[in-house]
């Protein structure tokens, strides 16, 4: 039977509600009520072959409360005249709420739309943007509005997040809810007290003026005449980057290893240090424009995500040379080959032409599906071979 039953009536109210439609009703004053739900009842052929099953689901329907039906009259030629429903309304949203079991969080949302009208109105659209996540944050609204509130009056603050004093509110409350706090501010704060270039999460204190955590760098001093600190023979030192940036030592050669366990292995090298890389992240490294002066090698993993890092790392310091991300070292270790879950796709345009034909290799799976090297499977003679090729 496709006669629709109060249960997929109650349905159709219920997409609205999931879909915010209903609580959106609050923030913008749509009157959707008297509201018609969709029905779909017996057709003639069902009166006459299923008359006491016809009989029963108008019963249904006209009980199921607060269902309004509106009724048609039908002469059928074996049945006679009958009354069958036609449409189904639902009056008004208080019906509806009651049907659905939403009253209390109507009026939840409801408080909250009337304490941001007060305080802020200017958070008015996201309320109608995002009406159930709203109601999922309402016991945190008012700390939310205190935020927000707090940044307005004090753009760029050039302060750390655990120093917003506001009762109730700590530094991991707003790191928690960074996400919609952006969202908000965005809406209530000048256009020109926010750092539009900055996004995401990560970035939520550079884009509202907040001091953030120093980026760190990590390097080791391979080389012993290099006095980085006084007493000391080849340190391993960590500085955040606007230190690292104004370092005054004597350094001709950089590598740049993304393994931790390579970074702590590289033998001495005249004149130079070993960086810990980061992935992705070269911007705090490029702030250290005295590398510009410096021969680089950059050692990574010969696979797609290798390349790839290379690539952006030589967006920074253009000079960079790969190191050991040759076809001869990946043939070289062949037992110790192993599989990338997730490869780049992307065409690079930074490599060289010998870089270049390998990075595709391995994109379109020339050599081995998935392929790739990790750079600590690399045996240590042939590292050390590495840099002795380019010590001559």
């Amino acid at each position: 039977m496709t006669w629709t039953t109060p249960k997929e009536l109650k349905a159709q109210l219920a997409r609205l509600w999931e879909r915010g439609e209903l609580l959106r009703d609050t923030v913008t004053g749509n009157t959707r009520f008297p509201l018609r739900l969709t029905i779909k009842g017996p057709a003639s052929a069902d009166i006459a072959e299923r008359f006491d099953a016809v009989r029963t689901w108008a019963a249904e329907l006209a009980n199921a409360s607060p269902l309004r039906l509106e009724w048609q009259e039908i002469r059928h030629r074996v049945q006679g005249l009958q009354k069958l429903p036609s449409s189904c309304w639902v009056d008004s949203m208080d019906d509806a709420l009651g049907w659905l079991g939403k009253r209390r969080e109507w009026d939840r949302f409801s408080s909250l739309v009337e304490m941001t009208r007060q305080q802020n109105p200017s958070l008015m659209p996201w309320l109608e943007k995002r009406p159930l996540q709203a109601l999922e944050l309402a016991g945190e609204w008012p700390r939310l509005l205190a935020v927000v509130d707090w940044v307005r009056k004090h753009p760029r603050p050039a302060v750390y997040l655990r120093q917003v004093d506001l009762p109730g509110v700590h530094s991991k409350f707003i790191e928690t809810h960074r996400a919609v706090l952006a969202e908000l501010l965005d809406l209530a704060v000048p256009v020109d007290s926010v750092e539009t270039t900055r996004t995401g999460v990560a970035q939520f204190a550079a884009r509202y003026g907040f001091l953030d955590k120093p980026t760190r760098i990590r390097f080791r001093v391979l080389d012993p005449g290099i006095r980085a600190i006084g007493g000391t023979s080849c340190p391993d030192i960590t500085l955040d980057a606007s230190s690292f940036s104004q370092l005054a030592i004597d350094v001709r050669r950089v590598f740049i290893t993304e393994n931790e366990t390579n970074f702590l292995a590289l033998p001495n090298v005249p004149g130079a240090i070993a960086i810990f890389g980061s992935g992705y992240g070269w911007g705090a490294l490029a702030q250290a424009r005295w590398l510009e002066q410096c021969a680089i090698h950059y050692w990574g993993d010969i696979d797609t995500h290798g390349f790839a890092i290379l690539d952006q790392l030589r967006s920074h310091f253009s000079h960079v040379d790969s190191f050991l991300m040759d076809r001869a070292s990946l043939d070289a270790h062949v037992s110790f080959w192993g599989r990338e879950d997730k490869p780049q796709r992307c065409d690079l345009h930074r490599l060289t032409s010998e870089e270049l034909s390998l990075y595709n290799d391995l994109r379109d799976n020339r050599i081995r599906e998935g392929l790739r090297l990790e750079q600590e499977h690399l045996s240590f003679g042939w590292v050390q071979e590495g840099i002795d090729r380019l010590l001559r």
